[in-house]
């Protein structure tokens, strides 16, 4: 295996330890008390957090802004206009186009939308699992780069 082999691995398994431990600590946490701390986009929230972490994307201000702003988005398109197909088109768009202009792009967060229109979730979703999971995730992000994968993260808090 060459340097360059070795510190992709590295880089890689780092990227991947810190995505799993992440998760696992969000489904033990929820299940331990009773709640609800997960949802798919974290899975890919995951990605651009440990494998990407000095992308813009990857901050927690568009971490924390961008799942909050389009859950948001979602449930008010839902409540406000029903669930059909110009409806999920128009959450999504608005969504993409406020985390645009308060300049908090995460995309992973472009799902949100999708995912409370189609399940038919409420605002208590933006509380857990949205507003309980990002901070979660924040706070494992910070101590994970600063102790396990020595990154420097966050680029900037806000």
């Amino acid at each position: 295996m060459t340097a360059l082999t070795r510190t992709k691995f590295h880089t890689a398994a780092l990227a991947g330890l810190g995505a799993f431990a992440c998760i696992f600590m969000l489904a033990a946490l929820g299940k331990l008390e009773h709640g609800l701390w997960l949802m798919a986009p974290f899975g890919a929230t995951m990605v651009i957090l440990f494998g990407l972490p000095a992308s813009p994307l990857a901050q927690p201000k568009n971490i924390v802004v961008g799942h909050l702003l389009t859950t948001a988005i979602g449930i008010a398109c839902a409540g406000i206009f029903g669930v059909n197909e110009w409806s999920l088109g128009l959450a999504v768009g608005i969504a993409v186009m406020a985390m645009m202009m308060t300049q908090t792009v995460h995309p992973p967060a472009g799902a949100n939308p999708l995912l409370v229109m189609l399940t038919g979730a409420d605002w208590h979703f933006l509380v857990s699992p949205v507003a309980i999971g990002v901070a979660m995730i924040i706070l494992f992000g910070f101590g994970y780069h600063r102790w396990v994968s020595k990154q420097r993260w966050p680029q900037q808090w806000f």
